[in-house]
């Protein structure tokens, strides 16, 4: 005898509907599987409580294959959902499209992965960066940045894209606090970029920033270099060796990668009395091509600083 095969559909989200429809279609073929008379032999009653029992059965089947695929979908959605906003997220950083960037990563902000927090850390320090975001708002998106670098970092130790922006953040959050705030938070924000540089040594942003923390306190007043020494007996210090050192650290590992620290490097040389060699990288830095409101401050910078120094532009 020949059985009649009706194919089901691929998702048990439609698989009930078939299962029902295909009851219907093969009761004669269970009744003569399972040797059930037919109803003129046998109370119609017991058959009707048969064909119930068996719908139930296979219903609460697939009700549970159906959660059990479900469950699964959900698991890979959200594995594939990540992977696609980080992917997303990095091409808007790419792009230079910051507000759109804040815009994306800001609907995560509860999330629990420290690769989406970090890259929120980051957007949010950005759009405080912007020329045109008002002063309040400023304030709000750095202590913004620094929750969400401060949860990356807790989530993973061993992310150091979560050292780093922690770092900068908290750099960041010590200019709305006071000097003292700054000083003392500088020793955390030199060990998570040092922490940072360890975990991935080929990261020529984190080596760059540990540049500017060396020139910056090379530079630091001598009022406040009183204060510092007042506060915290040793303050932090460093020299422009030290940072020159860094700078020219990270263009090795990562050549022209970044407006600032071709710009940094010719006011190092200028600090250390070298003129050829700063003229050669502030001139590098005014002809980095901009695409960013903070390549344009540098090569602003880079301009007024070769024209002090008797450069025709």
């Amino acid at each position: 005898m020949k059985c009649s095969v009706i194919t089901p559909p691929s998702t048990p989200g439609t698989c009930s509907l078939w299962v029902l429809l295909h009851l219907k279609y093969n009761s004669q073929q269970w009744s003569h599987r399972w040797q059930i008379p037919e109803p003129n032999k046998l109370n119609k009653g017991k058959i009707a409580l048969l064909e119930r029992g068996i719908i139930l059965s296979s219903v609460a089947y697939l009700a549970f294959e159906t959660y059990k695929w479900k469950k699964g979908q959900t698991v890979v959605h959200a594995s594939i959902k990540v992977d696609d906003i980080i992917e997303q997220a990095d091409y808007l950083y790419g792009s230079g499209e910051t507000a759109k960037l804040y815009e994306l990563l800001s609907q995560y902000k509860d999330s629990n992965d420290a690769e989406l927090l970090w890259r929120l850390a980051r957007a949010a320090r950005d759009m405080a960066l912007v020329s045109t975001t008002p002063q309040d708002e400023k304030k709000r998106l750095i202590y913004e940045s620094f929750d969400s670098a401060k949860k990356a970092l807790e989530l993973n130790e061993l992310c150091w894209a979560a050292h780093k922006w922690y770092s900068i953040c908290l750099s960041n959050v010590g200019d709305y606090e006071g000097i003292k705030t700054k000083i003392g938070n500088a020793y955390i924000v030199k060990e998570h970029l040092e922490r940072a540089k360890e975990l991935n040594p080929k990261d020529a942003t984190t080596i760059h920033i540990i540049g500017v923390w060396c020139y910056m306190f090379a530079d630091l007043p001598w009022y406040q270099v009183k204060i510092a020494s007042a506060l915290f007996g040793t303050p932090p210090s460093a020299t422009f060796e030290e940072a020159l050192e860094y700078f020219l650290q990270a263009e090795e590992v990562d050549p022209n990668f970044y407006s600032k620290n071709l710009l940094f490097l010719g006011k190092t040389y200028l600090k250390l009395k070298n003129k050829s060699l700063a003229l050669d990288w502030l001139t590098k830095a005014k002809d980095f091509p901009a695409r960013t409101e903070e390549d344009i401050e540098v090569q602003k910078e880079a301009t007024d600083l070769l024209k002090r120094l008797g450069e025709k532009i």
